[in-house]
């Protein structure tokens, strides 16, 4: 079943989807590590209402490596991140988000397309539950994948400190 909604809770470091308004999916993700925040350049997750712009990825392999949207050809691997130990790592599929809300996250200098706000894979050594991206939701690989499949092109995505409970 399709996802209607994504939650994600910066204060619990956790992203929950609902269809038919139902909880049908839980991950840890990880936020990030200057905190939530709009402005470009600010490396925070931005907040409040979203849409999914488009999904990047489909028939990709596990840990297929993206730069610029777009695949390398490369698989992440221990040996591959050693070559080149400064790439910020999105792997397996993307879901770009589109802010919803003019002046706060869509237009100007906080619009989240603009500044290439994702929910993507991250290499399976990353820890998730800790903020530390800069400014993406990362998630595990297989659970990119789950999430991937079950969402479609503008799903509605919410991003605050609140708790997925409070919803």
């Amino acid at each position: 079943m399709a996802l209607e909604l994504i939650h994600i809770s910066l204060s619990e470091q956790t992203l929950r989807g609902f269809s038919a308004g139902r909880e049908s999916c839980l991950f840890p993700v990880s936020t990030a590590l200057n905190g939530a925040g709009e402005m470009d350049g600010s490396g925070c997750t931005p907040r409040g209402q979203h849409r999914v712009r488009a999904r990047i990825g489909d028939g990709e392999p596990l840990g297929a490596v993206f730069v610029g949207r777009r695949p390398t050809g490369e698989v992440w691997s221990p040996e591959l991140a050693a070559c080149h130990p400064q790439r910020d790592w999105i792997l397996t599929r993307i879901l770009w988000l589109c802010g919803e809300q003019p002046g706060f996250n869509r237009g100007g200098d906080c619009d989240s397309q603009r500044r290439f706000i994702y929910l993507h894979g991250t290499p399976d050594d990353q820890p998730m539950g800790v903020a530390l991206s800069h400014g993406c939701i990362r998630l595990r690989n297989t659970d990119m994948l789950e999430l991937f499949a079950q969402t479609p092109v503008g799903c509605r995505v919410l991003i605050s400190e609140q708790s997925g409970d409070s919803l």
